[in-house]
């Protein structure tokens, strides 16, 4: 059995994840996460891009644990606000920011501008043995931001973002309704099946 970790302690993320990789994988693959393996220090996410971040925590944690390692760098942008918060969405409003604070500070800044507030989920997942990037994939979830949260399920912008053409705010959908369309499942079964191809997993 291969072991893969998924770099991340964020709840949200490894909730989705866990569904969705143990879907694909079945028994062929243990699924761990940073809170399952011993403490190791976070790499500097100071990258430009999701890609640039995604990569670089994927080959960080794959060197310093020895294991096959996914990671993903994913955000919100918004076009009225020339792309951002882009990389810097989970901590839009400060390194301590809380999915509220960060919701509240968005929707202060879309206030000057007109509606619709166009704007789009972006994900890009690497996956790593040490030393070397050996897949990445992307995924895009176009919608726009509405003034008022909707919905208790997810986290992040979920309860503000309105889904191009369903009615619904990310944070309306449930796990498995949302892996199967979001910026994050599409990223990640690309991954999965880029993964197949190379023969790293059955």
């Amino acid at each position: 059995m291969v072991k893969m970790l998924i770099a991340t302690k964020n709840r949200g993320k490894i909730v989705e994840l866990r569904a969705l990789l143990g879907a694909a994988f079945e028994k062929s693959v243990e699924v761990v996460t940073l809170q399952d393996l011993p403490n190791v220090a976070e790499p500097l996410e100071d990258g430009k891009t999701f890609s640039e971040n995604a990569r670089k925590k994927a080959l960080h944690y794959a060197k310093e644990l020895k294991v096959l390692c996914l990671a993903d760098d994913s955000g919100l942008t918004v076009d009225a606000l020339g792309g951002k918060p882009g990389v810097l969405s989970a901590r839009y409003a400060g390194a301590n920011a809380t999915d509220a604070t960060n919701n509240a500070l968005l929707l202060d800044d879309l206030k000057p501008y007109p509606r619709p507030w166009k704007a789009a989920f972006i994900c890009v997942a690497a996956a790593s043995l040490p030393g070397r990037v050996i897949a990445e994939a992307t995924g895009r979830m176009d919608g726009e931001i509405v003034p008022v949260p909707r919905g208790q399920a997810g986290f992040g912008y979920d309860p503000i973002f309105l889904l191009a053409g369903m009615g619904k705010t990310m944070a309306e959908l449930e796990t498995l309704e949302k892996n199967k369309i979001s910026h994050r499942g599409q990223a990640m079964r690309l991954l999965v099946e880029e993964l197949r191809k190379s023969g790293v997993l059955g």
